[in-house]
């Protein structure tokens, strides 16, 4: 058993290259497209659980993941959350005037300056479809 999952292992690492030690840029791009197609396939795979953590490894190694990171963990929770929803919509301030008002107060928000209110809150949960105790 020990020599047949050692031989697995070395082809499945031959086949998506991303589960190996030196993964490159097309490793994780190939290893985002099974993934996809995983989900759309065969989402009960074991691979799919696999090939997901390992991508997550590797996104936590780009300078620009680790960057995103500790900018997040510098700002408030709510704020964060905001911010990330912002960045994964692409919204600008001015795209908030219904759930918190003018773009100079969400620059305020976002900086800092300004705490969220509960009304804001309420109508950016709502906006967003998520709960609102995550902007708490």
């Amino acid at each position: 058993m020990i020599n047949e999952a050692i031989k697995a292992t070395e082809a499945l690492v031959s086949a998506v290259p991303l589960l190996g030690d030196n993964a490159s840029e097309q490793d994780y791009q190939e290893a985002l497209e099974l993934v996809e197609y995983l989900l759309m396939n065969n989402p009960t795979s074991p691979l799919l659980d696999i090939v997901s953590n390992k991508i997550t490894a590797y996104e936590n190694t780009l300078p620009e993941v680790i960057a995103f990171r500790e900018e997040m963990e510098a700002l408030p929770g709510g704020v964060a959350v905001l911010a990330t929803l912002m960045d994964q919509y692409g919204l600008k301030q001015s795209d908030f005037a219904d759930e918190i008002g003018g773009k100079s107060l969400v620059s305020r928000i976002l900086r800092g300056e300004r705490k969220l209110t509960v009304e804001h809150i309420g109508k950016l949960a709502a906006r967003f479809g998520i709960s609102p105790a995550l902007f708490i």
